[in-house]
């Protein structure tokens, strides 16, 4: 594949009057390696990641931090959904104040989702909060969860209830790292770039359409085109909605119905397949409670099935659990669950209600 040049988006926080860089492009580790030394010469570095991850890549890692002169080593989690938890938080913590490590530590999250969310709370939290970088390693943390803000664990009663709303001081996303990923992985970060699609950039759903067996290849020059537009869109999105009073709940088209199956599944269902799964039962909702086009349901429901991500996740649970777990989602009122749902590809309706009944004709 021919070699890109690495891209930096600026996300710009006009709150706290921040500007956090967004590089993307091939071998860009070694770019974050050299940032953190620069930025921060005189704090301890240390790096958290996960088991699959430090097996892959720990000589790398060592090679690259290693020469900070307080690299304090690598603090690792099982692999998997469950390490997004209380249990797995406070190992982090212990054993970070077992390392003699304080305020003027930076905390280095290698990984995807799982490990980006908690490492990122554990940042946030710790000593009240120490410098955080990302380096994503899965498509969706490079289109996603890296970007934004948003920390947090999951909790019996539902995913992502504790966290909080914590900056890093940049994202490095290397693209090479996504060589890696197994089939399932992959697949499961594309529902985030269709989520994009189908309410922010129709122009991107159709880029998805005729360029789908490139994009399954793994096509370089492809990949980072479509994560630099699909982190761009995010970030235009923060820069006007930090912290999700407003258009920033867009963003969770599909995920209300779609951290139930999570959920439900005892997290076995992948978080994109789920969201996938979700975007389904919203496109209905769309269709029944807004009138949205018949034509485009179908048309998006090709375009799940054509990324391997079109599954019918409704008859697995029953609609009473469901319905259990949408009303304790974040976004409910009042015990009614409020949904992000589409009028046009083009409008949007942020939170609204869905009656019991609604839901079940789109299940």
């Amino acid at each position: 594949m021919t070699q890109q040049t690495t891209r930096t988006i600026a996300l710009n926080l006009r709150e706290s009057q921040r500007t956090i860089p967004y590089v993307c492009g091939t071998d860009v580790w070694r770019d974050a390696a050299a940032f953190v030394r620069e930025r921060f010469p005189n704090h301890a570095v240390v790096v958290v990641t996960d088991a699959n991850i430090l097996a892959l890549y720990e000589a790398r890692f060592q090679a690259l931090f290693g020469e900070h002169e307080r690299f304090a080593g690598f603090l690792t989690v099982p692999a998997g959904e469950q390490s997004k938890c209380r249990t797995e938080k406070d190992r982090l913590e212990d054993e970070l104040f077992a390392r003699k490590l304080g305020r003027d530590t930076v905390i280095v999250a290698v990984g995807g989702g799982v490990v980006g969310d908690l490492a990122g709370y554990v940042a946030a939290t710790f000593n009240r909060g120490v410098p955080l970088v990302h380096l994503p390693t899965s498509l969706l943390a490079m289109v996603d969860s890296s970007i934004g803000g948003k920390t947090g664990i999951n909790h019996p009663a539902g995913k992502n209830l504790i966290g909080a709303f914590y900056q890093p001081e940049a994202v490095f996303a290397s693209v090479d790292a996504l060589a890696t990923l197994s089939e399932r992985e992959f697949t499961s970060g594309m529902a985030e770039v269709l989520k994009y699609a189908a309410t922010l950039d129709f122009g991107l759903w159709e880029l998805l359409e005729i360029n789908a067996e490139r994009v399954q290849v793994r096509d370089t020059v492809l990949l980072q085109k479509i994560i630099l537009r699909s982190a761009a869109i995010k970030i235009n999105v923060v820069q006007q909605d930090e912290r999700e009073s407003g258009l920033r709940a867009l963003l969770n088209f599909g995920h209300t119905v779609g951290h139930a199956f999570e959920s439900l599944s005892h997290y076995e269902i992948p978080h994109g397949f789920a969201v996938a799964g979700g975007m389904r039962v919203a496109m209905r909702l769309s269709r029944n409670l807004l009138g949205y086009p018949q034509a485009l349901v179908e048309r998006f429901d090709a375009l799940l099935a054509a990324y391997n991500l079109k599954h019918d996740y409704s008859s697995r649970f029953q609609n009473d659990d469901i319905w259990s777990i949408i009303i304790a989602d974040k976004k409910s009122r009042q015990q009614q669950p409020r949904f992000v749902l589409m009028r046009t590809p083009t409008d949007y309706v942020l939170a609204h209600p869905v009656e019991r009944g609604q839901l079940e004709e789109a299940l």
